[in-house]
Formats: C-alpha cells, structure tokens, sequence
C-alpha cells in the first residue's frame, strides 16, 4: 500500500496555487456534476490551497466547464473551437503544461487516441495550464508542442480560467465528457491508459449507438515521453526556487534573493541538492551569476530531469554533466552526449540522465560555463 501511494504522489504533480496538505481521493469517488451522478477517478492527489494561434472571440454557448473552452483565448492547431465543434462529441480534454513530465509521458497516448478515434465522433483538446512563467508564452508553448508531437487543438489557458471552471488541481488531467456534454469520469495523473481507452470506446459506443471496441495495443513513448521506471523511482519532485524549495544542503542554507557564494557540502546525503559557485536564488528559480556556476543532487531513479532556462533568450548556455564524478556515457540522457555535454537554448525540461545499467544510489552534477541559467526543478523517472 505504501509503494501503491508513492506512486500515485509521483504520477501527478500538484498545482502551485494549491498546494497543501495532501489528501488521498478514494478510486471511483462520487461526485455530482451537471445532471445526475458521475463517477470521478481519482488515480492521483487533491492538495490543499497550492501550427499557428488564433484567438477566439465567440462567447461560451455550452453550459457546465465545456464553456469555458469557448471563451476568447489562444488556440494551437485549430482555428477557435465553436460549441456546434463540440456538441454531439464525445470530449477528452487534458489538462497539461509542457515543462511538466507528469504531463509529458501520457502525450504519446493521448496523441494515438485522438487520431485512432476522430472520425468516430472523439474531439480531444489540450489545456494548456502553465506552472512557470516562461510557459506563459505563446511562442514557446508553440515551439515545445511542436516538438513533442502535439497535433490536437490546445487551448492557451494562462489566466487559469479553464482551469477554475473545471475545479482543475493537477497535471496531467483528464476529464471524459460524453455526448450530452456530461463529465463522466475525471482521472489525475499518470498509469491506467488501457482503462481510459476502453472508457473513450464506452462513451463513443453510446453516442453512436454502435459498438466502438477496437483492440487496446501497447504503446511505447520515446526519450523525454517513455514511460518510467516505478519500481526504481525513489527520488521526488524537488523545486530549486525558494516559494517550494526542499532538502537543501549547501551550508548556510538559502539567502533569498540575493547573489550569494555557495559551497558544496562535504557529504550529499540521498536526495538532497546543493548549489556551488555564486547564484542568486528567487521564488520560481535559481540564476547563476558567474561562469562555472555548479548544481548537484544525490538521486535514486532511472532518469534525471531539470526544467532549466537561458536569462537572455538567444544566448545558450554551455554546460557538463557528471554522474559519480565521471562522464555519463551511455547513461547520458537525450539532451547530453556521452561525454556529458549540452547547451540550454530554450525554456523547457532537459533530460539529463537516463541510466542504462542497475539503478542505485548516484550523484549528479551539472557545472554551467556560462553565467545566466535559470534552474526550476529537478524531477525523476
């Protein structure tokens, strides 16, 4: 039970906004939505209070959150979606932000589903919510939706108002909306795909009233989107900004807003990070403020990420990653090589490490060259 809830803690990544106490939503809850009774899945946590673009102008026409989608915001994709898009439609919106792994491995699924099932009466819509502010914008949810294969309509939702109307608190989010425009199930976070499928065929078959029952084939996601390693994952989430910072282990602790020299400490215990050179440490990130400007955390997982952004846009930033003291090699992740180099260009998740032998207990380091990265968050796979 203890491993089933770590699990569940690390498939869905809480909203800032609400993040709190945890609370653990019991599988297959009730809850009244619109008309009647649905069921809510709840394969996640609710917390405590944590192509081109086209605007659209119409006003909402749909009642219930469906409305919200319709409101005058961005759209990727797609000309603006009307209520005559939708209604009829069987409806999987997905609440995602594209810096987000928890929302990033689920894409390879949610892409075959929205072009296995669109001519059967399926409208899938990306809900583009950001966390950071860089995600905020357009031009960089364009680029990073672009590279990771995202072809549905997303809706840019950076005011949280999509968000709010559908009492979101996660990413990833899914919610099923059948044919009468009536939420039937919501899930939160990763795992139980071959599940949400045969609920997509469920809902399809009632409004064609036809059998939909295609076979449910595996799907296998690349670099950045493959799947992770579970049963070897025993390293959370760990913000670098101070409104969430954690397991910080530099000496000294964290001097909040001011350009400070940092050390590394003796000793990284499991799952602590430390900060080396001179940085400035802000609310959502850390800035290095000189060259040689050193990271490092003591970690137990498959794959190492960091969500890591140039100050100046336009001006990379070079940097070497060590694993255990030594060039990662074939354990480099897709945005290394095996010497451990790389360059931080755009605002996004870069994936650092992906080990190819046994997993156990190692030591990252990543050492900028050039002064001005801004590092967000560490997370794991």
């Amino acid at each position: 039970m203890i491993r089933f809830i770590r699990r569940l803690l690390k498939s869905a990544k809480l909203s800032a906004r609400k993040r709190g106490p945890f609370r653990l939503i019991a599988a297959g809850a009730m809850a009244a939505v619109g008309v009647g009774a649905v069921a809510i899945l709840l394969l996640g946590l609710e917390a405590g209070p944590r192509g081109g673009i086209v605007l659209a102008a119409t006003a909402p026409q749909l009642a219930g959150p469906q409305g919200a989608l319709l409101g005058a915001r961005p759209w990727l994709n797609t000309p603006p979606l009307r209520a005559e898009d939708l209604r009829g439609k069987v409806v999987l919106v997905n609440f995602w932000t594209y810096s987000c792994i928890n929302s990033l491995r689920p894409l390879p699924y949610v892409r075959t589903w929205a072009a296995k099932y669109k001519d059967r009466g399926l409208v899938v819509i990306g809900v583009h919510t950001p966390e950071f502010g860089f995600e905020k914008d357009v031009v960089n949810v364009r680029r990073a939706s672009l590279a990771q294969g995202v072809a549905f309509p997303v809706v840019l939702d950076s005011n949280y108002g999509v968000w709010r109307a559908f009492n979101n608190n996660a990413w990833p989010a899914f919610y099923f909306i059948d044919a009468k425009g009536r939420v039937r199930q919501q899930k939160l976070g990763e795992g139980g795909y071959d599940q949400s499928e045969r609920l997509l065929q469920k809902l399809l078959s009632e409004a064609r009233k036809a059998p939909v029952a295609d076979p449910i084939v595996p799907i296998a996601g690349k670099g950045v989107q493959a799947a992770p390693d579970w049963r070897d994952l025993r390293s959370p989430e760990s913000y670098i900004g101070y409104n969430q910072a954690r397991d910080f282990a530099s000496p000294g602790g964290v001097k909040e807003d001011a350009s400070s020299l940092y050390r590394a400490p003796s000793a990284l215990p499991i799952n602590r990070w430390s900060l080396a050179g001179r940085w400035t440490i802000g609310g959502e990130f850390a800035t290095s403020n000189g060259a040689s400007g050193k990271l490092a955390y003591r970690f137990h997982a498959r794959d190492l990420h960091l969500v890591l952004a140039p100050a100046v846009q336009g001006k990379p930033i070079r940097f070497r990653v060590r694993i255990d003291g030594a060039a990662p090699g074939a354990s480099h992740g897709v945005d290394v090589d095996a010497q451990g180099w790389g360059r931080v260009q755009d605002a996004r998740l870069y994936q650092l490490v992906r080990q190819t032998g046994p997993v156990a207990n190692r030591t990252f380091e990543i050492e900028f060259l050039d002064p001005g990265v801004r590092a967000y968050v560490f997370t794991f796979g």
